[in-house]
């Protein structure tokens, strides 16, 4: 890059827009614990009681519980600053999904929600994103994708919310956590639909790498809905599918092009269950281990 622009080489990054970036023995690893301890000063957070979990078991937060909050302002301010924290930290995505959506009108329950993420947050004030070097990169790289959606998940207006991450090797490259654009018929359509968004975002991941000189080996797409991964295989058009007919043909061509390989993967194993949510404390730290986090945390009090 240096031959090619003009640069001038300032050594290893160690700190960027409140990322700190660590290397040691090929092992990268980003975390936010500056970010996160002025996060819960300026929330007045600091002498919190930790819990083990950054969202409630099986709550779904509405529009029209409790009261309106008293400081629309500050709600705001802190789940901005939550958002931003989700780059290194993809184990509160889903709580801080559920908390954005009420930026307009917050409630005293939604800021409960929050409460409840600062409060994770200051028992795992040190945990961040580990990335190591690929193994036997020579034969291509191995990207698996993770699916999962909950279905009617959303109290209000029914829709499902989607949850996907995508691998490469063992390093999570890419999140995500939303509400789907339409109300989804049946499980099986949710679950496909979200097949559909992670089919999306895995295939600019693959042009990506193979734009600078990467081989891929293998690409799969991991979901625990039988009948999605069914119509993914199936080219018959029925009554069915006909109203995700365009989702259906989306997917069905990357595995044609053998682009993608759906595979399907036990629920207990389903690692995007993470991202669509609340979950017990021995679930949510089982599922938060298989994203390779590194966990620097103190000791967590409370349930979930």
């Amino acid at each position: 890059m240096m031959q090619n622009f003009k640069m001038k080489e300032l050594g290893d990054l160690r700190f960027f827009l409140g990322v700190e970036i660590d290397r040691h023995n090929n092992r990268l690893t980003l975390t936010q614990q500056k970010y996160t301890l002025d996060l819960l000063k300026k929330s007045g957070m600091s002498d919190c009681k930790p819990v083990g979990t950054p969202s409630v078991l099986n709550q779904r937060l509405s529009a029209q519980d409790g009261e309106l909050y008293e400081d629309p302002t500050q709600y705001r301010s802190i789940v901005g600053a939550l958002q931003y924290l989700t780059f290194t930290r993809p184990d509160i995505i889903y709580a801080v999904n559920q908390v954005s959506q009420f930026m307009h009108a917050p409630r005293d329950t939604h800021m409960d929600a929050v409460k409840r993420i600062l409060r994770y947050l200051k028992g795992t004030v040190g945990d961040g994103l580990v990335y190591g070097k690929s193994e036997n990169i020579t034969t291509g790289h191995q990207l698996m994708t993770f699916t999962d959606a909950d279905w009617a998940g959303d109290p209000d207006q029914r829709k499902s919310i989607s949850g996907f991450c995508i691998f490469i090797g063992r390093n999570l490259v890419s999140w995500s956590c939303r509400k789907q654009k339409a109300v989804a018929r049946s499980s099986t359509e949710a679950e496909y639909r979200c097949m559909a968004a992670g089919t999306a975002e895995v295939t600019w991941v693959r042009h990506l790498l193979e734009d600078i000189g990467e081989n891929i080996k293998t690409s799969m797409l991991m979901c625990d809905n039988q009948s999605a991964i069914n119509i993914a295989f199936n080219p018959v058009q029925h009554g069915r599918t006909k109203h995700i007919e365009i989702d259906q043909h989306f997917v069905r061509q990357k595995v044609e092009d053998k682009e993608i390989q759906p595979i399907y993967v036990r629920t207990d194993e389903q690692v995007a269950d993470l991202f669509t949510k609340g979950l017990t404390k021995e679930r949510f730290w089982f599922l938060k281990g298989k994203l390779y986090m590194v966990q620097n945390h103190a000791q967590l009090e409370g349930g979930c």
